[in-house]
């Protein structure tokens, strides 16, 4: 059983940036295509980007386009989301996802992080 673990959260001022990683252990990103989302307090949770088994491509949600960028590193078995200009309404708990496939599709998602928090003050 794959396990997720993500990092790099924080208190940011509006128009920061914060990079986030997600590092698994006891199995592999490798072949999976990988995801992250968001929730925010009231809301359910939802996709904010996701990238194929080989980086080659990507989805991002409309609100994040030009100000996050998801990559990974196979060979370190860690996906990133590298998040700049952020708002306050990007303020959520985001959580790292592995696909059961390895294309772009949005609800065979089977392996969760715990989460990190990411707050983002005007």
């Amino acid at each position: 059983q794959v396990q997720l673990v993500e990092s790099g959260g924080g208190l940011v001022q509006a128009g920061g940036s914060l990079r986030l990683s997600c590092a698994a252990s006891g199995g592999t990103v490798s072949g999976y295509a990988m995801g992250w989302f968001r929730q925010a307090p009231g809301k359910e949770r939802a996709v904010v980007a996701t990238i194929n088994w080989s980086g080659g491509a990507t989805y991002y949600v409309d609100s994040v386009k030009g100000r996050f960028t998801i990559s990974r590193d196979n060979a370190k078995n860690t996906v990133y989301l590298q998040m700049n200009n952020l708002k306050p309404e990007d303020t959520a708990i985001y959580y790292c996802a592995r696909n059961r496939v390895g294309y772009i599709a949005f609800n065979s998602f089977n392996s969760w992080g715990q989460g990190t928090q990411v707050t983002v003050s005007s």
